[in-house]
């Protein structure tokens, strides 16, 4: 297999799923000399990608505005100068851009186009370049549902589903945090000691059931169980006003003491691997639920809304964890069963990290590799 040369697109390299999933292809290229080129406007994780050996470009592709269009004849030239061979892209803005490149070029001289659909977007023109793909790479089954239902004239042949992978190295069964980090944490949160703690991971929004999770704990508190609740994630200043209206709603339940809001944390393995039970509440369904795996490939148990990306991984490797979607009754009685400190077998096959980046290069690998010339969307 010839090497490589492979440009990724997404809106800025600051934090969440997209931005790992960039860097995870990134490592794994560069680690079997292929060449990898990110462009996007920026962040904090460029360092990273550089420092693994990553090129960047700084542009900025993911700005909602007719006017980012303007950079579609630099980014046409760019591609030939660089002699790309992949065109990747990993979100809706960025993806125009890079089609809108791509479809102008000349189908023998241009590069394969693939797109990653990373979330159930809203459905309408805006979204459907995610579409657009030579091949769609889906990041689970629930994702791939949704395309074909919203778009009748996707051709289900150029989907591919690419789970999002863990890293069981980094996540191993019975995995224990080191002594200095759990000493700085019972330190920090005195108030945990001798309970069954319960976390929910997940920025500050109203998406992420912070109110169901609210109204457990008052009905697990109020039942006399010793519990103690943890909503880990931070709000973006937009979501500030809501962070406040669930603090009203723990002090109105008299639960100061039984519920700590952490804020953003950079070691939300070490929290979830010292926690008793770990939940997955969004009122939505989302494209696939990382949480969930991680937490499992610990050996904590979970327990999550089955809909969405988190009730497939929840059906396929931990069935026990399913609640229906808004049964609180339901979820009351399933934390009350569980006893504190039980810890549950790693499932086997969970998808890991190695085999989604080797799909992936396999994928691009057999791109480059057809005869047949680029679908033209």
């Amino acid at each position: 297999m010839r090497k490589l040369c492979v440009a990724q697109l997404l809106p800025a390299l600051e934090s969440g799923g997209v931005e790992r999933g960039t860097l995870e292809i990134s490592r794994y290229l560069v680690a079997r000399g292929h060449r990898s080129l990110v462009l996007s406007a920026g962040g904090r994780l460029v360092q990273t990608l550089r420092q693994e050996g990553g090129e960047h470009v700084t542009w900025d592709l993911g700005r909602k505005h007719p006017w980012t269009l303007r950079h579609i004849p630099g980014l046409r030239r760019f591609l030939r100068q660089q002699r790309v061979d992949i065109l990747h892209a990993r979100s809706r803005m960025p993806a125009w851009v890079g089609w809108l490149a791509w479809k102008g070029m000349a189908p023998a001289n241009r590069p394969r186009f693939v797109t990653t659909v990373h979330g159930l977007y809203s459905v309408n023109a805006y979204s459907a370049v995610m579409t657009r793909g030579e091949r769609v790479i889906a990041v689970s089954d629930t994702v791939r549902h949704y395309l074909l239902q919203h778009y009748p004239g996707l051709d289900a042949g150029r989907i591919v589903v690419i789970p999002r992978g863990i890293d069981p190295a980094i996540y191993p069964p019975g995995y224990h945090p080191p002594p200095d980090w759990l000493h700085a944490w019972r330190a920090q949160y005195p108030e945990l000691s001798g309970k069954k703690v319960i976390t929910l991971p997940g920025r500050i929004t109203r998406l992420k059931g912070h109110e169901d999770f609210i109204e457990l704990m008052r009905r697990l508190v109020g039942s006399g169980e010793d519990v103690h609740g943890l909503i880990v994630g931070g709000a973006e200043p937009k979501k500030r006003a809501y962070l406040e209206e669930l603090r009203k709603r723990v002090a109105h339940a008299d639960l100061q003491a039984h519920l700590t809001f952490t804020g953003q944390r950079s070691d939300l393995r070490e929290i979830m691997a010292v926690s008793d039970l770990v939940l997955s509440l969004s009122s939505q369904p989302e494209s696939f639920g990382r949480t969930v795996l991680e937490a499992l490939s610990m050996g904590v148990p979970v327990l999550g809304y089955e809909h969405g990306g988190v009730g497939e991984q929840l059906s396929r490797y931990h069935p026990q964890g399913c609640v229906p979607l808004g049964d609180l009754d339901e979820l009351v009685k399933k934390c009350q069963a569980l006893q504190a400190g039980s810890r549950i077998r790693t499932p086997a096959a969970l998808p890991t990290l190695d085999r989604m980046q080797a799909e992936t290069l396999s994928l691009y690998q057999d791109l480059i590799t057809q005869h047949a010339p680029a679908h033209r969307a």
